[in-house]
């Protein structure tokens, strides 16, 4: 019987949601079951970004190619998130069928599909985003469909309140340790760097006196002692600190604030193109992507000698990609030394964030780096 089914079903939904603290999991697990339960096939869940208010593609399944080979077409307005925002889409009583603005008037690469229904996602009142599932032909939504539905997203609700919460909380202990390595650091290499000038001091001091160079040398060699102490103390507390130079600010935000600072320090014309640009990150990936197109950028404007630049940064909830590309001189890949330092931190850095690296160049060519990361 159906209502069996869909029992069977809404079990499995809730206990894998129950299973995992990690929201793209949650994500892609629920639009699998209620796909198998509504005998559809394709289907995305668009989510609120809490920190820029901003809505973003959040999960897919079985995208047509139309949009799967075109995320630009899954970015900003479409009639479904506007309806959700002018609040008509309030409740199981308004869980629509809506024809996709983002397939119409396109004929290739749809696969058939034209319609989809709309389930909000609400949490204690607030807004957390839509599910859509797409159909070619859809039916009429029965009541029985309708509570169904409705149920799904107030499971789906919960869990992604659940996640956020979670994430929440480890962000909070991480600015805890963080502030604990401040203090660390306050304790250790301000008291070092003190007792270095202390040194230093005194030597400065005796050259002005009839002391013999042996005491002056003896007091040198206990400031560069202090000073190698330190310095090791130094690289232990900032690897352990790993601040993030993208405070409060998005990924293509804060790459759109380093175009404009290297616009104004350096003759070149560079621009960003960010599609995705509100889908939440991880901060290793985000300082990582950050730290990369930095090293490009600097790579172009000390050995390129190019006169225009692009960067593109494309997040889909499969993975992200950062490309940066110049018009300059190029090179060979192949020949490149071990001391090009700017190329040898882009390949460490995308392999510890296990990405791959793609480099096309030539002489006279230009330079394209490509970097994926998969979420």
């Amino acid at each position: 019987m159906r209502s069996d089914r869909e029992l069977v079903i809404l079990n499995e939904i809730a206990q894998a949601l129950n299973r995992s603290i990690d929201l793209d999991e949650a994500l892609q697990t629920t639009l699998a079951q209620v796909a198998a339960l509504l005998d559809l096939h394709t289907g995305w869940i668009w989510l609120r970004n809490e920190r820029t208010d901003a809505f973003y593609l959040a999960a897919s399944q079985n995208l047509p190619p139309a949009l799967a080979n075109n995320p630009a077409r899954m970015e900003g307005w479409c009639l479904c998130l506007e309806s959700y925002e002018g609040g008509d889409l309030e409740g199981a009583a308004n869980i629509d069928v809506i024809t996709c603005t983002r397939l119409k008037n396109l004929i290739k690469g749809t696969d058939g599909l034209r319609y989809h229904a709309s389930i909000p996602l609400y949490a204690h009142g607030k807004e957390l985003g839509v599910l859509n599932l797409a159909s070619q032909d859809w039916r009429e939504l029965s009541a029985d469909d309708l509570r169904l539905l409705y149920t799904v997203g107030d499971l789906l609700s919960i869990a992604i309140e659940r996640a956020r919460l979670f994430t929440h909380r480890a962000q909070g202990g991480a600015v805890e340790e963080r502030n604990r390595l401040a203090r660390e650091i306050h304790d250790t290499l301000a008291q070092g760097l003190s007792a270095i000038a202390l040194q230093l001091e005194t030597a400065d001091a005796l050259l002005e006196t009839t002391t013999s160079p042996e005491r002056i040398r003896h007091v040198v060699q206990q400031a560069l002692q202090l000073t190698r102490s330190n310095l090791i103390e130094a690289r232990r507390s900032v690897l352990d600190l790993r601040a993030t130079p993208l405070e409060g600010r998005t990924l293509a935000e804060a790459l759109q604030e380093l175009v404009q600072e290297t616009l104004t320090k350096h003759s070149l014309a560079l621009t960003l193109h960010a599609v995705g640009g509100h889908h939440p990150l991880s901060a290793a990936i985000e300082t990582g992507l950050y730290r990369i197109a930095q090293e490009a950028l600097t790579n172009i404007y000390t050995h390129a000698q190019a006169t225009q630049a692009t960067i593109h940064l494309i997040c889909t909830p499969a993975a992200i990609q950062l490309i940066v590309q110049d018009n300059g001189r190029g090179f060979e890949p192949d020949q490149v030394t071990h001391d090009r330092y700017g190329l040898t931190g882009i390949n460490e850095r995308v392999r510890l964030l296990g990405g791959q690296l793609a480099i096309e160049s030539a002489a006279g060519a230009g330079t394209k780096v490509a970097v994926t990361i998969p979420l």
